[in-house]
């Protein structure tokens, strides 16, 4: 069991209160999905739009637009450990980013596991990032200005995403913006860490997560861009800010694909929040240690979008 003395003091009563999610449980992503199914959208935000495109049962993609968009966008991908989440979780605060960075934003509905285990919800991603491309004179966006970014399972995906946008060419991310990735299914096989209990999301979970994903976690047949870890070359891959938090499950792997991605040349920024437990920037969003967190990222998203107008 963790020691709460460990988590930082401002996130440590919250984080208490919040229970770890067991996925392992058959019934936890039916209920979790049928409920985020019927749960309403976040209401609008004063000077932004709303748009909702279905590409099919369970997948598609929200759109905020701000009333004067600056030309870049951000395709954002939401975390669940692959088996539970919805796009609807993120609305309201990417509403309010759309409006504080004048971008436009589109939140991915995609397909979950293990009902839908990899390819498909990156396959839902791709799907995504090609409709915002093609719409991208509708919406205002410079086709040459958009970023992903994701958190937990989302930031896996936005990582796994930008690699294979890599090897297709073509139009690339101008930025990849992860949060606390889930990256590499390695870790979920060491199952010391199961007696540690991490908040929010623990390593029984973790191997749930990915056994539901992509079969066994540790195989040495992993399909390529389900792990992002896994991948041997990052070299030209888009610049990378990666956020997470030192009491975090993934943060080794977190650290670890940050150091590896700037000796292969990419431009990295790697942001760590002492005591930090997953997702505490969402989870205890009004922490100042989480506003300054969300700060520092936002600065570095805004940067990257705008240095590409240079």
């Amino acid at each position: 069991m963790m020691d709460s003395n460990l988590i930082h003091p401002e996130l440590r009563a919250m984080t208490s209160r919040i229970p770890s999610v067991p996925v392992g449980k058959p019934w936890l992503p039916k209920i979790a999905s049928a409920a985020f199914r019927i749960a309403p959208a976040a209401k609008g935000r004063a000077g932004v739009t709303r748009e909702w495109h279905s590409f099919g049962p369970g997948r598609g993609i929200y759109v905020y637009r701000p009333e004067r968009p600056n030309g870049a966008a951000l395709l954002w991908i939401h975390g669940g450990g692959m088996v539970i989440g919805s796009a609807k979780q993120d609305l309201g605060r990417m509403a309010k980013l759309a409006a504080e960075l004048g971008i436009v934003v589109a939140c991915v509905e995609y397909r979950l596991a293990p009902a839908n285990p990899h390819p498909l919800p990156l396959d839902d991603c791709h799907e995504a990032w090609t409709w915002l491309r093609v719409s991208s004179a509708r919406l205002g966006v410079d086709r040459n200005r958009i970023s992903i970014g994701g958190q937990s399972a989302g930031g896996g995906l936005t990582a796994g995403l930008t690699q294979r946008l890599h090897d297709e060419g073509g139009i690339q991310p101008i930025a990849q913006w992860l949060f606390c990735p889930m990256l590499d299914d390695r870790t979920a096989t060491d199952r010391s860490l199961d007696a540690i209990k991490h908040p929010i999301w623990n390593n029984t979970s973790n191997f749930d997560g990915w056994s539901a994903y992509i079969g066994t976690p540790g195989s040495d047949d992993v399909p390529e861009y389900a792990a992002p870890s896994r991948r041997a070359d990052l070299s030209g891959l888009a610049p990378a800010w990666v956020g997470t938090g030192t009491v975090e499950l993934f943060y080794a792997e977190n650290v670890e694909y940050a150091r590896r991605l700037e000796a292969a040349g990419v431009r990295t920024v790697f942001d760590e929040v002492d005591g930090a437990p997953h997702a505490f920037e969402s989870m205890v969003a009004n922490a100042p240690v989480s506003q300054a967190y969300m700060s520092r990222a936002k600065a570095w998203l805004a940067a990257q979008l705008e240095a590409a107008t240079i």
